[in-house]
């Protein structure tokens, strides 16, 4: 837990630690996000010393929900099936077997 903090960022601590190793995370890891997540709160709240530029104008920890984690590669377009689709009306000869970066190539995309 870090150090300097009250009560209900004990709870709110210990809330993140359960959750983190309820989702099959490490204990470690788990104490490791929820310190970080706290320590963020505590500087959005001002009750630290220092905080970092990213840690009180970036969006809360709660509200941005893992936006950043996970696949980082971002939208990919359309699917395959809308690619075809849209072939299909354009009267493309082979889309049937087209591959969907084929299709995207065809369709001039």
């Amino acid at each position: 837990m870090p150090r300097g903090s009250n009560a209900k960022r004990e709870r709110q601590y210990e809330h993140i630690k359960d959750s983190v190793e309820g989702r099959g995370e490490s204990p470690k890891r788990a104490k490791e996000i929820a310190a970080r997540t706290v320590n963020k709160n505590r500087a959005r709240a001002g009750e630290s010393k220092t905080a970092s530029r990213s840690s009180t104008q970036d969006i809360s920890s709660q509200r941005r929900g893992g936006l950043r984690s996970g696949n980082r590669q971002g939208p990919q377009g359309p699917t395959r099936d809308q690619l075809y689709n849209e072939a299909k009306k354009r009267n493309i000869k082979g889309r049937s077997t087209m591959t969907k970066k084929e299709l995207a190539s065809a369709l001039g995309r």
